[in-house]
């Protein structure tokens, strides 16, 4: 890899080709909001980041989510104020311009539809909303940060070092006062799936409809390490939908790409926007 984020002149000419006349369903990651200062998991840039927490430690520990806030009260600040980039607002202009069955995004961040996309399906949740772990009571992820502030004076003045969805390091936790559940006083976490948790089958089986009636699968900013992305990829491929793949290094998928393009999104689709138009 030449750490180059810009594709060749050959490789847009076959994408373009490729795209030309068929819709597309979009599977986007990661890679896609790193433009709008949000750090991945696995990027070429990412930081290194703490293991993530998983659902199991959240739901049998207070002190999981104490430290969890205490992070995410922080993190808040570069993602809940991020702004769509070029790479949301020109997949709003494919789905306006009708080449999409439609927009999948393994992302929490809500960019896509802050940018005006429509129907997009938030594979792993959005991190705007707040849930209740005890009642199922829903929030929005404001009213909690407000609520946390007003818990925490000067917690949010602390410099730390931000990682990926929200998460920043930070090692000392004891002392924040976690906001509990208005409704029954129960714990409170953002409305996302995380690590060892599932997505629900209803909106898995919605995916494999629309990769079902997609003219081709287009992967962007995606490793496809988890499962939860890959099986859309293995889909298409057992279906003969051709698979393109937009990521900047190697994913689990690029064995059944019917091209891999090792580039930036936004480059790849600014480059694609002349032949393509």
């Amino acid at each position: 890899m030449n750490g180059s984020r810009t594709p060749g002149s050959a490789d847009v000419d076959r994408l373009a080709d490729l795209l030309d006349g068929r819709r597309s369903l979009v599977l986007t990651g990661a890679g896609v909001s790193t433009d709008s200062g949000i750090p991945d998991y696995r990027g070429p840039d990412r930081l290194v980041v703490p293991t993530p927490m998983t659902i199991q430690q959240l739901r049998s520990s207070p002190e999981a989510v104490q430290r969890y806030w205490a992070r995410a009260h922080l993190g808040w600040s570069r993602m809940g104020h991020a702004e769509p980039n070029a790479t949301h607002h020109a997949l709003v202009q494919w789905q306006r311009d009708d080449r999409l069955v439609g927009l999948i995004t393994q992302n929490v961040d809500g960019l896509h539809e802050r940018a005006g996309h429509r129907d997009v399906v938030d594979l792993h949740g959005r991190v705007d909303r707040v849930v209740c772990m005890d009642c199922g009571d829903r929030t929005p992820r404001e009213a909690v940060q407000a609520r946390h502030d007003r818990l925490n004076p000067g917690w949010s003045a602390q410099t730390v070092v931000h990682g990926p969805d929200g998460d920043v390091q930070l090692d000392d936790t004891s002392d924040f006062v976690v906001a509990p559940c208005l409704v029954c006083g129960g714990r409170l976490r953002p409305d996302v799936v995380f690590f060892g948790d599932s997505v629900p089958k209803p909106l898995v089986e919605h995916c494999f409809e629309l990769v079902a009636r997609a003219d081709v699968l287009v992967v962007m900013g995606s490793s496809l390490q988890v499962m939860s992305g890959l099986r859309f990829v293995r889909r298409a491929a057992a279906l003969g939908t051709p698979v393109v793949i937009v990521n900047r290094g190697s994913t689990r998928g690029d064995h059944l790409a019917d091209l891999k393009l090792d580039a930036g999104c936004a480059e790849t689709l600014g480059a694609l926007a002349v032949p393509f138009a």
